[in-house]
C-alpha cells in the first residue's frame, strides 16, 4: 500500500498525517519541546524525553556484551557496530567504510579540503573539532598529559606517548643500513643523511635498502 501522506518539500512518505506534521519541522525549524533546565529544544517529544534523561543521569539501554550504558537507542546501536565490526557507511570517492554518519560526514572534509573549524587567535584551521581543541592548547599554555614517572606535562597525548619511550628504552625507529634506532622518525632522518652523504636520495644504489 502507497503511503498516503507525502511532503511536498522533499518526497517524504507517511502513512501518518501526524508523522508527516512532525516530519515538516525540519523544514519550518520549529523546535516546539523545550527543557525546563536548559536551552536544548527539538523538533520531537522523543528527543526532549531522551535529552532529560541525560539531566536525570538515567541510561536505560544497556550492551550486552560490555555492559556499556547509554541514553537511547540509536547510541546503543551505534556502539553494538564495535562488536559487530558493521560499517555500514561508505565513501562514494576513495571506498572508506565506517560505522558511523558522523564519522563518514568528517572524512568525506578530507575530499573536498573543507576545514570548518577555525582558530580565533590565528589562521589555523581544521577537519575535525578535536584537532581545533588540542591546537587551542597551544594558545592557552594549557598541559593536561602529565608523565606518571617524572611529571613532566604536555598538551597533546601524542607529545605524552613519545615521551614515555625515553623511560620504557622503546626506540622503534631503526636505521636498515646500521644498528641505530631512534625513539622518533625525525632523529631517524638526521641519522639517514649521514649513510648518504654528498648523494641525492635518488643517486642511493638500488641494492641499499633505505627509508627516509
Amino acid at each position: 500500500m502507497d503511503a498516503t501522506y507525502v511532503c511536498q518539500q522533499c518526497g517524504y512518505r507517511t502513512y501518518k498525517n501526524s508523522r508527516l506534521s512532525e516530519h515538516m519541522r525540519k523544514h519550518t525549524h520549529e523546535k516546539p519541546y523545550k527543557c525546563d533546565r536548559c536551552e536544548f529544544c527539538t523538533h520531537w517529544k522523543k528527543n526532549l524525553t531522551q535529552h532529560m534523561a541525560r539531566h536525570n543521569g538515567e541510561k536505560p539501554y544497556m550492551c550486552g556484551e560490555c555492559g556499556y550504558r547509554t541514553v537511547d537507542g540509536s547510541s546503543l546501536r551505534r556502539h553494538m557496530r564495535k562488536h559487530t565490526g558493521e560499517k555500514p557507511y561508505l565513501c562514494g570517492e576513495c571506498g572508506f567504510m565506517t560505522a558511523d554518519s558522523s564519522s563518514l560526514s568528517a572524512h568525506a572534509k578530507q575530499h573536498t579540503g573543507e576545514k570548518p573549524f577555525k582558530c580565533p587567535q590565528c589562521d589555523y584551521s581544521a577537519l575535525l573539532k578535536s584537532h581545533l581543541d588540542r591546537h587551542m592548547l597551544k594558545h592557552t599554555g594549557e598541559k593536561p598529559y602529565m608523565c606518571g614517572e617524572c611529571g613532566y606535562r604536555f598538551s597533546d597525548r601524542s607529545s605524552l606517548a613519545r615521551h614515555m619511550k625515553r623511560h620504557t628504552g622503546e626506540q622503534p625507529h631503526k636505521c636498515s643500513l646500521c644498528d641505530y634506532s631512534a625513539i622518533q622518525k625525525c632523529n631517524l632522518d638526521k641519522h639517514m643523511v649521514k649513510h648518504i652523504g654528498e648523494k641525492s636520495v635518488y643517486e642511493w644504489p638500488n641494492d641499499q635498502p633505505l627509508t627516509i
